[in-house]
């Protein structure tokens, strides 16, 4: 990639440096319409559809009109967060009667998404898609098919590209900040079952080979996405292994992976899940010749090599200690804020990093604007996960050719 000199550097980064986790009055403003709200629909209302309604409700652009789910107690909990909404229980029937509908934002299990996203394309609608877009490459394509030509926007639900935090790490990896990277790690730890406390099959799809959605999927297409996206490289290769090491009840899918991708340059990302512990919890890790970023979903620093140069803005700099390392807080806007005295209350973001994926899916929908990430970039992570999967199955290293990316 191409790299400014320090001074093109100092120019585009200096007054808005430091560390990722912004103030309030620092973040871009939520999308806004003249006139009536945009109509739209969740269509799914497990876990992930009752965030998305909370977050929704945030957004002054949008009124939500009808919610869908095939359980009729989950449409009973929606409405009590969307007063008003129509209730259906499948998406063929919310297609068919609620007409209004503009946007749906599609939270169903993931290998449910491509009957509802290939219909709602097929009806006209604008489509937010929780990530990974598919469970299986034939959805892939067929979604991908459906989304060519059609009127409305397909937006895939990778909400990191979204994050105000990470997009001001990537200006800095992008510009020269920690030189070239030279070791890429990434890991997401969560001491928890997975399992649903009900009977309901269904409820507890996650634990099913069957569904093709093991952790690879359901959470390494997520920061696969955040490498692809920062560095614009793809791998070339994977390999890797999994084991059911804790939660021996059943399920047939690993509940502790590890794997390890091959990127061009002698570049390999180390990427690590388990659902035994939650050490560490979820980050992923840019190493570079002058510097580290480490990235965690709501937070960024960046760590400075002893021999990097100097760039000016470091005086700004909030600071916190790992062990024995100090990383620099990457906060939007640092100048303004500590002339204003508010550096320590620009650390972190006010909302969760799902609401500024809608928030940008909503800005795409009023404003005409592009989507932060559309069909092909959703299309690459998922399958690039659903290798790593079938690696970490088979136990082989396994190709990741470009045909394979390209829904060849």
């Amino acid at each position: 990639m191409k790299r400014p000199d320090r001074r093109e550097f100092l120019q585009q980064m200096a007054g808005s440096l430091a560390a990722i986790a912004l103030a309030p009055e620092t973040l871009p403003l939520p999308p806004r319409r003249r006139g009536a709200q945009v109509p739209v629909a969740v269509v799914g209302c497990g876990k992930q559809g009752k965030q998305m309604l909370t977050e929704l409700q945030k957004l002054e652009a949008v009124r939500i009109a009808a919610v869908s789910d095939l359980r009729e107690d989950r449409q009973k909990a929606a409405l009590r967060r969307a007063a008003g909404a129509a209730a259906f229980g499948d998406a063929h029937a919310l297609l068919e009667q609620a007409k209004e509908v503009e946007a749906l934002f599609v939270a169903t299990p993931t290998h449910l998404h491509r009957q509802v996203v290939v219909d709602a394309l097929a009806a006209g609608k604008h489509v937010y898609c929780e990530a990974p877009l598919a469970a299986s490459l034939d959805d892939l394509r067929a979604i991908a098919a459906a989304a060519k030509g059609a009127k409305g926007l397909l937006h895939v639900g990778h909400h990191l590209r979204s994050s105000p935090v990470y997009q001001l790490a990537r200006t800095f990896l992008r510009s020269g900040a920690i030189r070239d990277v030279t070791m890429l790690r990434a890991n997401w730890h969560q001491k928890t079952s997975w399992r649903a406390p009900t009977d309901d099959v269904e409820s507890n799809w996650r634990l099913a080979r069957k569904n093709g959605c093991g952790l690879p999927v359901e959470v390494g297409s997520h920061q696969i996405d955040v490498v692809t996206w920062y560095l614009d490289l793809l791998p070339t290769s994977v390999r890797g292994n999994g084991a059911i090491a804790a939660w021996n009840d059943g399920r047939d899918v690993p509940d502790t992976v590890s794997a390890s991708l091959a990127y061009p340059r002698g570049l390999r990302l180390n990427w690590d899940a388990t659902l035994t512990s939650s050490y560490e919890r979820q980050h992923e890790l840019f190493v570079g010749s002058m510097g580290t970023i480490r990235m965690a979903e709501t937070f960024g620093w960046m760590f400075k090599e002893a021999d990097a140069p100097t760039q000016g803005w470091e005086v700004y700099a909030s600071r916190e200690k790992f062990h024995d390392e100090e990383g620099i807080t990457l906060i939007a806007d640092a100048t303004k804020l500590a002339a204003q005295g508010k550096l320590k209350e620009g650390i972190g973001l006010p909302n969760p990093p799902l609401y500024y994926g809608l928030e940008d899916f909503v800005k795409s929908v009023v404003e005409g604007k592009p989507v932060a990430c559309g069909v092909a970039d959703g299309f690459r992570s998922a399958a690039i996960a659903l290798r790593t999967q079938e690696a970490i199955d088979s136990g082989r290293e396994l190709e990741i050719g470009a045909h394979l990316l390209k829904g060849e």
